[in-house]
């Protein structure tokens, strides 16, 4: 069942124009608008990539369908997308949710961390699975990350159980809008697309081994985890593209075999991002 956003909090970074919403689970969520202006499949790209990730045991927020009522809209004329000079309405209906990871009036999240932090991420190798899901799933863009402060047990699917107790930072993988090459939905492979522009997070690869398990998580990525994803997509959300979706999903089935090649392929660059791999 959709959650009701109930009150703005503010309008959030980036080409989506995302708002922070707090909703009436009691929960503040990212949420994406149906009538964005990248393109309603990049609310599909969320969903998808969301259950992908959680059966990879890779760090993501929890997502929800978030309803939009005319009610709220009417008590909120400030909530509406910039497109030039206009102000657009955003569309009552159903709309994609990623979870804040506390209230964020008292909990700092960060997208950046300086090295001597970032190396101190309880979850960091979780950037190497990331790196074979993004090559996988075509994402057109860098890898997004955000962080903040926890206890490891209190994120332990997400922060690879790491050992102790001791507060730290825990990395959530976030923005995954323009995996499926964002609104296009398809896989114009490059050596660069979906790395993290921080490469501290590579520097422990020696060899492909140290993207496993989820290259053989890839490989053998079991179709049921495909089919939840499809039926949780609102209806609303693959009108008119119903077609072009299942497409996109059969083809994405048929990559899995070239998810090493493609990792292997990030060598190329001309900088390469693994400068220990021998």
């Amino acid at each position: 069942m959709p959650i009701k956003a109930c009150r703005l909090v503010r309008k959030m970074r980036g080409g989506a124009q995302a708002h922070l919403m707090e909703a009436d689970d009691g929960g503040f969520y990212v949420v994406k608008f149906l009538n964005n202006p990248q393109h309603r499949r990049i609310l599909v790209n969320e969903l998808v990539a969301s259950v992908f990730l959680r059966y990879l045991q890779l760090a993501t927020p929890p997502t929800a369908s978030i309803e939009i009522t005319p009610e709220l809209l009417r008590e909120t004329p400030q909530l509406g997308l910039d497109l030039g000079s206009r102000k657009i309405p955003v569309e009552p209906g159903i709309h994609f949710g990623s979870r804040f990871p506390g209230d964020p009036d008292r909990l700092a999240v960060y997208d950046f961390l300086p090295d001597v932090l970032l190396g101190q991420v309880h979850n960091l190798s979780h950037f190497l699975g990331a790196l074979v899901f993004d090559k996988w799933a075509g994402n057109a863009d860098s890898r997004q990350a955000i962080f903040f402060r926890a206890r490891p047990r209190e994120w332990d699917q997400t922060a690879g159980q790491p050992a102790g107790n001791q507060p730290g930072f825990v990395a959530l993988l976030i923005d995954n809008g323009f995996v499926f090459n964002g609104p296009h939905w398809d896989f114009p492979d490059s050596a660069l697309q979906g790395l993290y522009i921080r490469k501290r997070v590579y520097e422990p690869v020696r060899s492909l081994d140290d993207f496993q398990p989820w290259l053989e998580q890839i490989i053998h990525f079991p179709e049921a985890v495909i089919d939840e994803a499809y039926k949780q997509t609102p209806p609303q959300w693959v009108q008119g593209d119903q077609e072009s979706f299942d497409r996109l999903l059969e083809r994405l089935w048929k990559r899995r075999a070239r998810a090493a090649d493609l990792i292997r392929e990030c060598r190329k660059a001309k900088v390469t991002p693994f400068p220990h791999w021998t």
